[in-house]
């Protein structure tokens, strides 16, 4: 009876187990930008990662576009080995300040494209590092990015998110948060502090309940070794 349970529960975590790799593991595998949160008007360093998703083809080009809808001042790109980086700029609808300067054009999109020897092979990841800033006035950045493969195939990541299911190819999102919202964080310590002198209250009466707790316990054994003696005289 008890193997035939331990059968059952090991079948059931079995197919438990198949069901969590089969869901995460497509997301695992998209094109994601990190951190995914970032504060508007600040500057940031984002990392595009980029896995291939191929058994029998290797990722050889990488394309990332910024909305002109919200342009970005300043766009740099770290050097990576192997790779060549190449940005394209729009002309801006309305101009926008960067430091005192108005520019009518802003990077639109960023081209990385390898070498030979440095393509992403199946089974490995590369990471792109952009610095971008200012960063604008709106709730997020929708990064839509193109995959290119040496079989010619190009995966398209621009599904942009909604309320519902997550797309099938989804584009990386950045977050941005107001600058009136960081003093909200200050409150947390104030919290932490509530939370430390619940604990010690709780700590408190744990000790008490313990100690009458072990005095219970000695009371009951003296008892014991009493009757236990009254027996023995008894006999």
């Amino acid at each position: 009876m008890n193997r035939s349970l331990l059968a059952r529960a090991a079948t059931i975590a079995a197919a438990v187990a198949a069901i969590t790799v089969g869901v995460a593991g497509p997301a695992s595998a998209h094109v994601s930008v990190n951190p995914k949160e970032a504060t508007q008007g600040g500057y940031t360093k984002v990392t595009f990662r980029v896995p291939n998703e191929k058994d029998n083809a290797n990722t050889t080009k990488v394309e990332v576009n910024l909305p002109a809808s919200s342009p970005i001042g300043s766009v740099s790109l770290k050097p990576l080995a192997g790779w060549t980086a190449q940005t394209e700029t729009s002309k801006l609808a309305t101009p926008i300040k960067v430091h005192d300067s108005e520019l009518t054009e802003a990077v639109t999109k960023i081209t990385w494209t390898a070498d030979a020897n440095s393509a992403i092979k199946p089974g490995q990841f590369q990471e792109f590092d952009v610095s971008l800033g200012p960063l604008p006035e709106t709730d997020q950045l929708v990064l839509k990015a193109l995959q290119t493969y040496s079989d010619g195939d190009v995966v398209r990541w621009i599904e942009e998110p909604t309320s519902g299911a997550e797309p099938e190819h989804p584009a990386p999102v950045l977050k941005l948060t107001k600058k009136d919202a960081a003093p909200a964080a200050a409150a947390a310590p104030v919290a932490a502090v509530a939370t430390s002198t619940d604990s010690d209250k709780d700590s408190s009466n744990g000790t008490a309940y313990g100690i009458a707790g072990i005095l219970l316990g000695l009371a009951g054994l003296v008892a014991g070794l009493l009757a236990y003696r009254r027996t023995a005289q008894r006999g």
